[in-house]
């Protein structure tokens, strides 16, 4: 990387972020799932990130990926904290799921299908030609507003309102027609990424039955009002002859009555159980998964659900039920890796490190996000692991830049008595975020500190001459 321009990742990253405008990322606290800030929240909508759920879906994605002759390297697939049923793109390097649609889904193949049908989004550059129409037309910032309100799926609410507003005569003024051709683009290119969606579900000898479920699911609300529906509904308008198109490709396909393995299923239900356990209250986790189910999607959301629901003895309970499940399989790493995560949400992190390491060790594929858990446990536990944390951080961050690494780097090194480190960590943790002028205030503190032609102060000029777009 030179020092004029910025790492693919990171200048995608930034141009994502000054694109779609209400639509906030939530550096979470990695590790198992946490629940974003209020304050995040009440600005638009929040990332999760976990090891177990983004290691399945990536799982889901690969083969698609690479039948779509896309770089799967470069694609990354993000999971939104919504209760909504809904999926989008709004570049060529991000797939975002919502966890609603995680959790609505009953098997792989109806997820599979949906990260198809985005990736022929991808594969065609769909949302770069919108982009590329937004920086020609005069009535950008029209199309900015409707980018980022809605056409991509991450409308929610307000951003319908921008849609719907123009009905009737408006259609027929400058911007309503502007909204009409856009309108009928993007319902070709929602037809366009079906067929392509069903080339790579072919290709990799995979049925087509979940996509078509979905979207025969999703028909009928085209009669609501836009109000009542998913967001999934608004963003991928099915006509009857789409849908009618899709099924008999379906249908057709030499792999339509292909289901997924029983390994698979099981992995499916897992995360949807963890989804259920962290971001369902203990009640609603109980009446989804009573205490009769004693299948082991049930007894791991049931034990998750019991550390929330604390009161006397509430750690030591869920505990016991981890181990339990650990017991029955031990070479799951997410079972030890939750049972850290309970101890370090308990301010026990020095005893949740030998279980992090555990987890780390038994992974199948490298674990950035449990290095990040557990560099967080060797500083909450003492300056004695502040080494082995800066080693674990750095390595997590070859494969995966995340903020909160970056914040615990500049805390190591703050507390090592090296300021300009710690001020060039935070400013690639501000931008990875968004946040670009905070960036820039601390890449010019450390710029003048650090020596020139180190990766870390050409990361900095990188930052100082980033120019957002307006």
């Amino acid at each position: 990387m030179t020092s004029t321009r910025l790492s693919s990742h990171r200048r995608a990253t930034a141009v994502w972020t000054s694109l779609v405008r209400g639509l906030v990322i939530a550096a979470m606290v990695v590790g198992s799932i946490t629940a974003a800030p209020a304050r995040v929240e009440a600005q638009g909508l929040s990332l999760i990130r976990d090891s177990e759920i983004e290691a399945l879906l990536n799982d889901y994605a690969r083969p698609i990926f690479k039948a779509a002759g896309v770089n799967s390297g470069r694609i990354h697939m993000r999971i939104v904290r919504s209760d909504a049923f809904n999926a989008f793109v709004v570049d060529n390097q991000n797939v975002f799921v919502h966890t609603g649609m995680l959790m609505q889904s009953d098997t792989p193949n109806q997820v599979i299908g949906v990260i198809a049908h985005e990736t022929g989004h991808i594969a065609n550059r769909h949302m770069a030609a919108l982009r590329e129409r937004i920086q020609k037309d005069r009535t950008r910032a029209l199309l900015l507003q409707i980018l980022a309100a809605g056409l991509m799926g991450a409308g929610v609410g307000t951003g319908n309102k921008d849609l719907t507003g123009l009905g009737g005569s408006g259609l027929s003024t400058g911007p309503g027609m502007v909204m009409r051709s856009l309108l009928a683009e993007r319902r070709s290119q929602e037809s366009s990424a079906d067929l392509a969606g069903m080339r790579y579900l072919n290709a990799t000898k995979q049925s087509g039955r979940g996509m078509l479920e979905t979207f025969e699911r999703f028909k009928q609300q085209e009669y609501v009002g836009a109000r009542h529906q998913d967001p999934f509904v608004r963003s991928h308008p099915v006509a009857t002859d789409r849908l009618n198109q899709l099924r008999r490709l379906v249908e057709r396909s030499p792999h339509y009555n292909k289901i997924d393995s029983n390994e698979l299923q099981l992995r499916h239900d897992l995360m949807r159980a963890k989804l259920s356990g962290y971001l369902e209250s203990p009640a609603t986790v109980l009446n989804r998964y009573p205490r009769t189910d004693n299948s082991l999607p049930a007894r791991y959301a049931r034990a998750i659900a019991r550390y929330f629901q604390g009161g006397h003895g509430g750690l030591e309970a869920a505990l016991a039920q981890i181990d339990q499940l650990i017991a029955m399989r031990p070479g799951n790493p997410y079972f030890w890796e939750v049972k850290g995560d309970m101890l370090m949400r308990s301010g026990k992190s020095k005893q949740a490190i030998g279980f992090l390491r555990k987890a780390i060790k038994l992974s199948p594929v490298r674990a950035p996000l449990m290095q990040v858990q557990l560099a967080t446990a060797l500083q909450n536990s003492g300056k004695g692991g502040l080494r082995e944390s800066v080693k674990l951080l750095k390595d997590s961050l070859r494969t995966d830049e995340n903020p909160r690494a970056y914040r615990l780097l500049a805390t190591a090194y703050y507390n090592g008595g090296d300021r300009p480190k710690a001020d060039a960590m935070t400013a690639q943790a501000y931008f990875l975020e968004g946040n670009i002028g905070q960036a820039q205030i601390f890449a010019k503190r450390a710029y003048r500190a650090l020596k020139a032609g180190t990766p870390e102060w050409l990361k900095n000029e990188d930052i100082l001459k980033y120019q957002p777009r307006s």
